[in-house]
């Protein structure tokens, strides 16, 4: 009786395990994403500022 508690309690913490790292690759994915559109909407600093004089 014993063996199906332990093996209740290791399935319960593997799916807890499996379900932080979901979250965390979600996090990771959105932050990611986030940080593309910022750079993509960020002005262009790598001109010289000598380019920019007509």
């Amino acid at each position: 009786m014993g063996i199906w508690l332990e093996l209740g309690i290791f399935l319960v913490i593997l799916a807890f395990g499996v379900w932080q790292l979901i979250d965390v690759k979600k996090a990771i994915r959105e932050r990611k994403q986030r940080q593309a559109v910022e750079k993509a909407s960020a002005p262009d600093t790598d001109v010289a500022p000598d380019e920019h004089r007509a």
